[in-house]
């Protein structure tokens, strides 16, 4: 008996061409941007057409170098664009360093005309400082979270590996551009184009925005144990106001002398010491990428006094809070 294949790519169709712009900022993260490049590639060779091209911007046209040392020649500065077109704002590290007023300006304006802007891993930061995710759902790299949420309270952040809001989009960085644009691909022409895609891809497993971007919590311990999973969630909701352990236990059911075994047992540490790891780690991340003062970092971080603060910070990363944010400012 014969049977019939299904065809790998979808039928040719016709339809206007849909264009991309990609704002290539320093430092941007190459991962990101590639991803959402070869997704339109793919799909053009699926598809049989170009359903879609795209252009490389930068400011005043210059070069720009990502994350990993490579240099871009993009194809000009941050010109005037049509309403159709779809902004993806790409970033990386340092993204508040490479914020400008210059680009600020130009995508508060090209907002205005209705156009579709994006930002890819740490770039939502920028669309967020251009006002542009006011009320408005968005997500970003979870090493940012904290910064972001301290400086843009009128922006509900999710932990999605991407977002669609309306006209905005953000992403939170790495592989998640690809979910990003399976979903864009398939509002345009459908599932089988963007299956066929992600098979092009190797990618088995697309995410949708309701999939978060760190992994489980027993997964990033590598214990699994139900108890202390809970525990170590309350920890990292409960920074600024930290729980003490007997409360901790009695909130899972059990003895603090229990909870202290537990957290000996898996992690070799006092949940005590875990606890201080965790605020400390928050406390780093918003020195290193925000302009917070060290003692709104401190309050920040559930410490009542910046001597306490510093003595602590001192102890786990052998130096001072004050001499961390100086590290910043000279790498920068």
């Amino acid at each position: 008996m014969q049977t019939h294949k299904k065809p790998i790519a979808p039928p040719k169709e016709t339809g206007p061409t849909k264009r991309y712009v990609f704002v290539l900022m320093e430092r941007f993260s190459m991962l990101s941007f590639a991803s959402a490049v070869e997704c339109l590639r793919i799909a053009n060779r699926m598809a049989g057409r170009d359903a879609y091209t795209w252009t490389l911007l930068g400011e005043n046209g210059e070069n720009v170098t990502c994350s990993a040392g490579t240099t871009f020649a993009v194809d000009g500065d941050l010109g005037e664009l049509q309403r159709d077109d779809t902004i993806l704002v790409c970033a990386g590290v340092n993204v508040q360093g490479a914020t400008s007023k210059k680009l600020l300006a130009w995508l508060r304006r090209e907002a205005r005309k209705g156009v579709m802007i994006g930002g890819l891993c740490t770039a939502s930061y920028v669309l967020a400082k251009a006002g542009l995710l006011d009320g408005k759902r968005a997500t970003i790299h979870w090493e940012n979270i904290d910064s972001f949420a301290e400086e843009f309270e009128e922006v509900t952040l999710t932990k999605s590996v991407f977002v669609i809001d309306n006209n905005r989009l953000s992403t939170a960085g790495g592989t998640s551009s690809i979910d990003l644009m399976l979903k864009l691909l398939a509002n345009d022409h459908g599932e089988d184009l963007a299956n066929s895609v992600a098979d092009q891809l190797i990618y088995s497993s697309i995410r949708t925005d309701q999939d978060t971007q760190r992994l489980s919590i027993p997964t990033r311990i590598g214990v699994r144990h139900p108890k202390l999973s809970m525990v170590i969630q309350m920890m990292e909701a409960n920074i600024e106001e930290p729980i003490s352990p007997s409360v901790l236990a009695q909130d899972v059911g059990m003895s603090t002398r229990q909870l202290e075994r537990l957290f000996r047992r898996y992690l070799n540490r006092s949940p005590k010491r875990y606890y201080m790891e965790l605020r400390l780690q928050k406390a780093r991340n918003l020195l290193m990428q925000t302009d917070m003062s060290v003692i709104n970092v401190a309050l920040a971080c559930g410490f009542a006094s910046p001597s306490h603060f510093s003595k602590c910070y001192r102890s786990h990363y052998d130096t001072t809070p004050y001499r961390e944010r100086g590290s910043k400012s000279e790498s920068q």
